[in-house]
């Protein structure tokens, strides 16, 4: 509904936060108390296009954060929320850094079965249909029609 929807943002806005920072934080919240654990990582797809020799480029220069918070019962949900803040704004500064690197640098120890560093996926669609258009061109979306996933668990938001 828009009156939550705009109490959201109008949270966001007050906490000096995105909407995407409050989602996520909302999120990992929701992941630790089903879960039972207190460090929650989480992927999401970043567009990639820091540099503005890049904006006007086809192609797909789609990268991985992984995003991690550490869930505390005693704290309130404006901590958490300035805690994924600051993590998510560290892991803005070093989106550059492909997500087959930090694999390699960090070598987690490794189930073949599994994404490595995180098992969920948190996407947030929130790029302006106008953005898609290109003079000459029709886009439409195209169903996935997929039964499986590579991730435990995968939210996407529009």
């Amino acid at each position: 509904p828009s009156e939550l929807t705009d109490s959201l943002r109008g949270l966001a806005q007050r906490e000096g936060a995105t909407p995407f920072m409050l989602l996520l934080s909302a999120f990992q919240l929701l992941l630790s108390r089903y879960s039972g654990q207190d460090d929650i990582s989480v992927g999401s797809p970043i567009a990639g296009r820091t540099h503005s020799e890049a904006e006007g480029l086809i192609g797909f220069f789609v990268n991985t954060l992984v995003l991690r918070a550490h869930v505390r019962p005693e704290e309130s949900f404006r901590q958490l929320l300035s805690q994924v803040k600051a993590s998510t704004l560290a892991a803005y500064e070093h989106q550059h850094v492909p997500f087959e690197k930090l694999v390699e640098v960090l070598q987690p120890s490794r189930d073949l079965s599994r994404s490595p560093l995180f098992q969920v996926m948190l996407v947030l669609q929130n790029a302006p249909a106008e953005a898609l258009r290109v003079p000459g061109m029709a886009f439409q979306p195209i169903p996935l029609e997929g039964n499986s996933s590579r991730f435990d668990l995968a939210l996407t938001l529009f």
